[in-house]
């Protein structure tokens, strides 16, 4: 694990790209993947999403400093169908939260690290479940006990895992899209 970047990313700065997937009254649709290191286009194609491409699902890839953030427009099907691909020779974070469930995931080069529900971290598992635990605690992610939403501080503790920044000029930029039906 060593060689880890992380960037202090705070909650506060990704509390945007959580209202971007929220509707204000407690329904939330969001999967969002951090992949450092790796182009759009690589993201993409690891997963067999042809740039361009209309369907019921999709994916948006975008340029972010360090690497690529992944949006999937489904179920998280693009990121639960292929892990180990997305992640294989880097670092993947994953932040899901919507009517199935809410979980963070960090993966390196195939291996899940950590895994746990954004409101029940107590029941983690992977190689590592206490990877980067100062951070954990500093974004208060590391209780069973939530007063305010930990979604933001679970996308910026993705951040901090990765290396990536997002912010909101590049999400209002151009993104790579495509259909991630064949992924459902």
């Amino acid at each position: 694990m060593k060689g880890m970047l992380v960037s202090g990313a705070t909650a506060e700065e990704y509390e945007w790209l959580y209202q971007e997937f929220t509707d204000g009254v407690g329904d939330t649709w969001l999967c969002v993947s951090f992949l450092r290191g790796l182009s759009p286009q690589e993201v993409l194609r690891r997963i067999d999403v042809v740039p361009g491409t209309v369907g019921d699902f999709g994916v948006e890839a975008y340029n972010a400093d360090g690497g690529t953030v992944l949006v999937d427009y489904g179920w998280g099907t693009s990121v639960d169908a292929a892990p180990a691909l997305l992640s294989s020779g880097t670092t993947m974070a994953t932040v899901v939260a919507n009517i199935k469930h809410d979980e963070f995931r960090l993966l390196v080069d195939g291996d899940l690290i950590t895994k746990f529900d954004v409101y029940g971290y107590s029941f983690r598992h992977g190689e590592v479940p206490e990877h980067l635990l100062p951070d954990l605690v500093e974004l208060g992610l590391d209780r069973d006990d939530h007063t305010d939403d930990p979604i933001p501080p679970a996308l910026a503790f993705a951040s901090r895992a990765t290396g990536v920044r997002f912010s909101p000029r590049q999400y209002d930029r151009d993104a790579l899209t495509g259909s991630s039906d064949h992924l459902q």
